[in-house]
């Protein structure tokens, strides 16, 4: 659905997606989704206040862009917060500055969007019906995208102007291609044969009771917008197929399909137009009087690539050559031989050597796939029309989903209580889960439209919220005893291997502690960043480990996922060299460089600024649930 609706470029959807993507600050100024009236400000820059619906918005986009990263949603809504300040003391800056953009070039920038644009051109009433949807003027419009271009004009004047030295060049390639020689043992999870004491269970479930919680819960109701329910109401006639049929005969047509080879007899300051011309009448004698045209070519063609294959210039495509050329071409017969034909190259003699006559199908022959492709083109006008009533309707009734099941002739379903993680049936779906949970839906209010697949749109509410609730110490004991276990055995590993370290930072050899372990030695020799088969953790810190001094080995402890401790001795390290594949790549590297420290610069250009503006956060902006 938000496929189709992106390629008409109309409406809420494509509004939003046109803000989030064209414009890189697009949170300044759009109103709330839905108003909840007045409320004190999370921060103040200067004169701008952020509101909750500010943050949420922000959040939103780094929830999308950050899925399947795992980072919390208070620490999101932070850096949300944070992107919002470090925007608007930017903004307020380049303002001061007196920087300043031209209309022409906003106008351009403007007529360069897709999103406004029909079969590749930019379209006025497209761009005026999009502003007319999000209920936003020209003016605030074009002012927006002035912002924009005038923030990321100021940042691009830092950030390409940055360089990287000779001497910055050297350092890296010394450092990134580094190879270290290591030896390391690892030691085992210990083993743990005394259960912890009932002391120590309650101890430890005090002290962690809301990592013993049910989860949270949330059941909703839901209405469902699918083609293939409204493909049921489409009603095909014979005359209806037919007029679409006329409509779109080109799709049930086959174009003529010509093939074509020339002589060419070129005009050249050695072989004049009259020569060039009697070359030409007289090679078409010979083809009259029965001479090979192929053979012709090969032996008399002044265009030689052609001339190689016996003259042949694959299938003829109108307009490629000179009009008198085309014009020859496209009368000929099937193995007709035109007379010599002039173009800026000199004489040609064109020849047809395939020809398949245009064709169109019949109505009836055509019938099936007509039928398929009327009720697609149906479907689809249907489905987006509908899915744009759902959008606005859902908006302008946000405390419930009857009014627009009721105007779409839609069913208002529900699902059962389901969790953050685990749902049945439409809950099964991460989209619905994630959306099911957001603050907006959480405070009863009708969720945005979720495009569960091209041809599905969903829209939901909130009939029931469980917060996650304490469990009691009974229900939880085999989970808490199991963790009292795994942190004593990770502290007998790690001990273990921390002696180990002493032994040999003490003098002792590898092999002897090995040995009396009962430890296999590994090593790995010219190790480098990438690491071969070695796990990421150990090889990131080998190389943030210090070097050997004096001949000593440098010890560390590492420890492993698995819960094991790996015990290090980096022996030797040697720097990277520039070779001569990576000399080739060098000015690569140097830009990729100059532009992060660019970045750094401009960072640290913000944070002056900010330094010196008006900011203040009011308070922490937090997750919103129902009561």
């Amino acid at each position: 659905m938000l496929t189709k609706i992106r390629e008409k470029s109309q409406g809420a959807f494509a509004w939003g997606i046109l803000i989030v993507i064209c414009v890189p600050f697009a949170f300044w100024g759009i109103n709330n989704y839905f108003d909840n009236g007045r409320e004190a400000p999370i921060a103040t820059v200067g004169d701008k206040d952020f509101y909750q619906r500010d943050v949420n918005k922000a959040y939103e986009q780094f929830s999308q862009s950050l899925r399947g990263m795992n980072i919390d949603e208070q620490t999101l809504k932070g850096q949300a917060l944070q992107k919002l300040i470090k925007d608007e003391v930017l903004l307020q800056y380049v303002h001061k500055q007196g920087l300043v953009v031209s209309d022409g070039n906003v106008r351009d920038y403007i007529k360069g969007l897709e999103y406004f644009h029909t079969d590749g051109k930019f379209d006025e009433d497209k761009y005026k019906m999009m502003l007319n949807a999000q209920h936003i003027s020209s003016n605030e419009f074009v002012s927006r995208i002035k912002n924009a271009i005038l923030m990321e004009q100021f940042q691009n004047a830092i950030t390409e102007s940055s360089f990287a030295t000779p001497y910055d060049l050297d350092a890296f390639v010394k450092i990134q291609f580094q190879q270290r020689d290591i030896q390391y043992l690892t030691v085992p999870l210990q083993a743990v044969d005394t259960p912890p004491t009932d002391a120590e269970v309650n101890a430890y479930f005090q002290q962690h009771q809301n990592d013993y919680q049910s989860p949270e819960q949330v059941s909703v109701e839901y209405v469902e917008l699918s083609e293939s329910e409204l493909a049921k109401k489409v009603v095909v006639t014979e005359d209806k197929l037919k007029v679409f049929y006329e409509e779109q005969k080109d799709q049930y047509t086959t174009p003529e399909r010509r093939k074509i080879s020339h002589i060419l007899f070129a005009v050249t300051p050695k072989t004049d137009d009259k020569t060039a011309l009697a070359n030409a009448q007289k090679a078409k004698q010979e083809l009259a009087g029965g001479k090979d045209f192929t053979a012709l070519a090969k032996t008399l063609s002044d265009d030689k690539a052609s001339g190689k294959i016996g003259g042949d210039l694959g299938l003829y495509s109108p307009g490629v050559m000179e009009k008198p050329f085309d014009e020859a071409a496209s009368k000929l017969a099937l193995g007709e031989v035109s007379e010599p034909v002039k173009t800026a190259f000199g004489y040609h003699l064109i020849k047809v050597t395939e020809l398949t006559a245009k064709s169109v199908k019949s109505f009836a022959d055509a019938k099936a796939e007509v039928t398929a492709a009327y009720q697609k083109s149906q479907v689809d006008t249907a489905f987006y029309e509908a899915g744009e009533k759902l959008t606005e309707m859902s908006y302008e009734n946000p405390d419930n989903l009857q009014a627009v099941a009721n105007a779409l002739g839609l069913k208002v379903n529900k699902t059962a209580l389901f969790t953050h993680d685990q749902g049945e049936g439409v809950a099964s779906d991460e989209k619905i889960r994630s959306m099911a949970f957001s603050e907006e839906v959480l405070k009863g209010n009708n969720s945005t439209p979720i495009e569960l697949s091209s041809d599905r749109l969903v829209v939901l509410r909130m009939l029931e919220h469980k917060p996650a609730a304490p469990q009691d110490l009974a229900t939880v004991k085999p989970a808490v005893v199991g963790v009292l276990k795994q942190d004593k055995a990770n502290q007998l590993t790690e001990a273990k291997a921390q002696q180990i370290k002493a032994r040999l930072q003490a003098g002792e050899t590898l092999q002897a502690v090995a040995t009396e372990n009962k430890l296999p030695i590994k090593e790995a020799k010219q190790l480098s960043r990438k690491g071969g088969d070695l796990p990421a953790a150990l090889v990131q810190a080998v190389f943030k480990a210090a070097k050997p001094v004096g001949g000593k080995a440098s010890v560390l402890v590492v420890p492993v996922p698995s819960g094991e401790q790996v015990v290090v001795s980096i022996n030797a390290v040697r720097d990277g060299i520039a070779t001569d594949e990576l000399k080739n790549q060098l000015s690569l590297i140097g830009i990729s460089m100059a532009r992060a420290i660019g970045q750094v610069e401009f960072n640290d250009v913000v944070d002056s600024i900010q330094s010196e503006t008006d900011v203040e956060i009011n308070r922490t902006p937090l997750k919103q649930t129902a009561q």
